[in-house]
């Protein structure tokens, strides 16, 4: 029987996936700061960029103990009787999720405390990245549960462990 994912494991996912949509609702009033801030400006407090600032560093720390955990306990393995090829995109989704988990909120942090430009260009690029491997997830995962119907979601939705 196939290893499940902990509680802990589930809960950093969609406490995670709510920060990183947080993220881009908040998108708009960063770019602003950021525009002023270009522009030779200064930016006075506003408590939009602080959530967006310090929920990219919260979600810097949650993915690190993601992959710890990962590392500690393991992951189910895909379904299988799932193509050779599905599996690599899978596996290079999920890998490519992680990179840009942990290089979007350091290259945000690089471009708004350093001031760094090629950072807050690495940034942007990054966004668009993560939102089309994020729409990939998702529809990877709604084809797995629909059309192959391999109860694929409920490892996200149950925990077959604590932890």
């Amino acid at each position: 029987m196939p290893i499940p994912y902990t509680r802990a494991q589930i809960r950093l996912h969609w406490l995670v996936f709510i920060l990183i949509a947080l993220q881009y609702v908040l998108h708009e009033p960063m770019s602003e700061a950021w525009d002023v801030i270009e522009d030779g400006g200064s930016v006075a407090f506003d408590p939009l960029v602080f959530v967006h600032v310090a929920g990219g560093m919260l979600i810097l720390l949650l993915v690190v103990l993601r992959i710890g955990l990962r590392l500690r306990v393991g992951a189910p393995p895909l379904p299988a009787e799932e193509p050779a090829a599905m599996k690599m995109l899978a596996h290079v989704t999920h890998l490519g999720l992680y990179v840009l988990m942990i290089g979007m909120p350091v290259s945000g942090a690089v471009a708004w405390f350093g001031g760094a430009e090629a950072a807050a260009e690495a940034h942007e690029v990054m966004r668009a990245i993560l939102l089309a491997l994020v729409a990939l997830h998702v529809v990877g995962a709604l084809y797995h549960q629909f059309v192959l119907k391999t109860n694929l979601m409920n490892r996200m939705r149950t925990p077959g462990r604590a932890g």
